[in-house]
């Protein structure tokens, strides 16, 4: 059976939550929108692919290897069905066979939610788009961290915003 459409969670894992090593703001709501999508995908029969990212080095701030906090949360738990893609790097295509489990599945478009929207989604999202497929992006289901640099501090607001805005320009809708 071919399939045009994909979801893909990305980086939806403790860490990111209240009490994790790197807690983004807003998770949880994140998180219930993420799993409202989820479970419309599923009804809908589209492809459901999770990723994960683990970090190289178990003193790495967040993701460490083998850790709960690498976890993905149990909100958007994976089913038997569900692949699950361990990444190392931002872009979820880097060094994993992503692109491969889309092509076989007939996938052309993507829709892309989790964390963190100014890293990791973005990176996604780019590459996707750069690879052909049409990328959907849903800002409620995207979470972003209060980001500073020099003087400059940024909400989480206005980093989603920072970079949900370049993003729709061309390379993703967002909803």
């Amino acid at each position: 059976m071919t399939l045009q459409n994909a979801l893909i969670l990305v980086d939806i894992q403790n860490d990111y939550f209240t009490g994790g090593l790197w807690p983004v703001d807003n998770m949880a709501h994140v998180a219930t929108a993420a799993a409202d999508l989820l479970s419309k995908a599923r009804q809908d029969g589209d492809l459901v692919l999770h990723v994960r990212h683990e970090a190289a080095s178990p003193k790495s701030p967040f993701f460490r290897p083998a850790t709960q906090g690498a976890e993905i949360h149990e909100s958007v738990k994976p089913t038997e069905n569900e692949p699950v893609i361990l990444k190392h790097r931002p872009n979820s295509f880097h060094g994993t066979d992503l692109h491969a489990r889309l092509q076989s599945a007939g996938v052309t478009s993507v829709t892309i939610i989790g964390a963190m929207t100014q890293i990791c989604i973005d990176a996604t999202a780019r590459a996707a788009r750069d690879l052909g497929y049409e990328v959907t992006l849903v800002a409620a289901a995207c979470g972003a961290k209060a980001q500073s640099f020099g003087e400059v501090a940024l909400t989480s607001e206005q980093v989603q915003a920072a970079f949900l805005g370049p993003l729709e320009m061309s390379y993703a809708r967002i909803i």
